[in-house]
């Protein structure tokens, strides 16, 4: 009994360091759901060729004045925003962009390239336009943070946002060390001090997947002076575009 109880902590190790290595290896596979290329879409299908990856974006009213860029979210079909972007936004040139893997998109999404494709993105499409705002949805929300940080954008909407995606994971594996291990931490803390634009966050009341507290641990540390909190209530992670409160928000800010 005691020889074989020997072998229980070094299985324990054993299984431990397994699992952390599964985490490391398959990380990606957790935090990005390519979504396949939509058909039959009521927009321009623009294609941009950025550090060995072709991007699939799609885009209407190309001749407007002012702008809107839009990063959905890890398992979004960006294409789902045409028709209520279109009614919210009837003066504004949109672009929803694909993310590396998603749509038509070619190559494989990872924190580097997505925010330096969402760079390239907006300095394509900024001589054409006198203002270009941006939002942000769950995953996109961390990826606008980026590029509001790091581009002169007029306005910054975050849907659903998380304050890092360290710090989410962590969580939700909390006997790993998963902040040490991960690759892609979209730590939207780290750029708040250089957001200094208006900003609206949307949140869900009853969000599943990022808690309240971490999308108002993102407002805090933002300038109250330019930010806005809105909270949806009764919406859910993947059901607020479907609320009133959230279009009227939206249309207001971006006017």
């Amino acid at each position: 009994m005691k020889s074989s109880g020997m072998w229980i902590l070094p299985t324990v190790i054993l299984i431990y360091i397994g699992c952390c290595g599964y985490l490391y290896v398959a990380q990606r596979s957790f935090i990005y759901f390519p979504t396949p290329e939509s058909r039959n879409v009521m927009a321009e299908d623009l294609r941009l060729d950025v550090d060995g990856a072709t991007l699939q974006i799609w885009r209407l009213a190309a001749e407007k004045e002012d702008a809107v860029i839009y990063f959905g979210g890890n398992a979004e079909d960006v294409a789902q925003n045409i028709g209520q972007f279109s009614r919210i936004f009837p003066d504004k040139a949109i672009y929803l962009v694909n993310y590396r893997g998603y749509g038509a998109s070619t190559g494989a999404p990872s924190e580097e390239a997505i925010v330096s494709d969402a760079q390239a993105i907006f300095d394509h499409i900024s001589p054409a336009h006198s203002s270009i705002s941006i939002v942000g949805r769950s995953l996109g929300s961390g990826v606008a943070m980026f590029l509001a940080a790091t581009r002169n954008a007029e306005r910054l909407v975050l849907v659903t946002p998380y304050d890092s995606i360290a710090k989410l994971a962590q969580s939700s594996f909390p006997i790993f060390p998963v902040s040490v291990m991960l690759k892609d931490r979209y730590d939207s803390l780290s750029h708040a001090s250089s957001i200094s634009i208006p900003t609206l966050i949307l949140i869900a009341e009853r969000d599943e997947f990022i808690p309240m507290k971490s999308s108002r641990n993102l407002a805090a540390v933002l300038d109250p002076s330019m930010t806005t909190v809105n909270i949806i209530g009764n919406a859910t992670h993947n059901t607020i575009q479907n609320f009133d409160q959230y279009t009227t928000a939206l249309g207001e800010f971006l006017q």
